[in-house]
């Protein structure tokens, strides 16, 4: 079973990107989606008593524990601390599934594919990419992204022109959403074809 690696920037594409995996039939592990349902689950006790508060009604206020890290960005290693193992074991799960159903390769969606090794357990990286215009743009619409909470991010990750250079495969979503299909297409049919 190849193991693919999707990652990009933040504003870059990369949640409609892995959608169009998933609609081509590709198995896809979704690292963000995974921590939010931890965050609703086992993920809850230890950051709540890492950050005292941040629990409403048993589930992570995502909103508070991101003005709390804004506030005080030394912390967000003490969060990935607590979060990173539990992302890692349910991925561990799903590859051991995938492995059984027989699927000829899947995708991890990993947002911090580099700044995390992440590539090290992959077989092959799609990343996917924009113009820098566009990606502030499409940030910048996000419920309660502020210009200061952007640089935080972006100061966190591999810059883009670095993950284009280490990457198996380049998706550029500047364009219509039929042409980023084209392009996961043809990745999809490769990949097909490898396996």
């Amino acid at each position: 079973m190849i193991v693919v690696g999707l990652t990009g920037s933040i504003g870059m594409g990369k949640s409609t990107a892995a959608g169009m995996f998933r609609e081509l039939g590709v198995p896809v592990n979704d690292a963000d989606e995974v921590v939010h349902e931890l965050y609703r689950g086992e993920a809850v006790a230890p950051v709540e008593a890492a950050f005292p508060g941040v629990a409403k009604n048993g589930v992570i206020d995502r909103a508070e524990l991101s003005r709390r890290l804004v506030a005080a960005p030394e912390r967000l290693g003490e969060l990935e601390r607590i979060v990173h193992p539990l992302v890692r074991e349910r991925e561990r799960q799903f590859l051991a599934q995938q492995k059984a159903a027989g699927a000829p390769f899947v995708l991890l969606d990993i947002p911090l594919l580099y700044e995390t090794k992440a590539e090290a357990r992959v077989d092959r990286v799609v990343v996917v990419t924009c113009d820098p215009e566009k990606q502030r743009e499409r940030v910048m619409k996000r419920p309660g992204m502020t210009a200061e909470k952007f640089a935080m991010i972006l100061a966190r990750q591999v810059p883009d022109s670095e993950k284009r250079a280490r990457a198996d495969y380049i998706i550029d979503t500047s364009d219509s959403f039929d042409v980023t299909r084209e392009q996961i297409r043809a990745i999809v049919d490769e990949l097909r074809a490898a396996g």
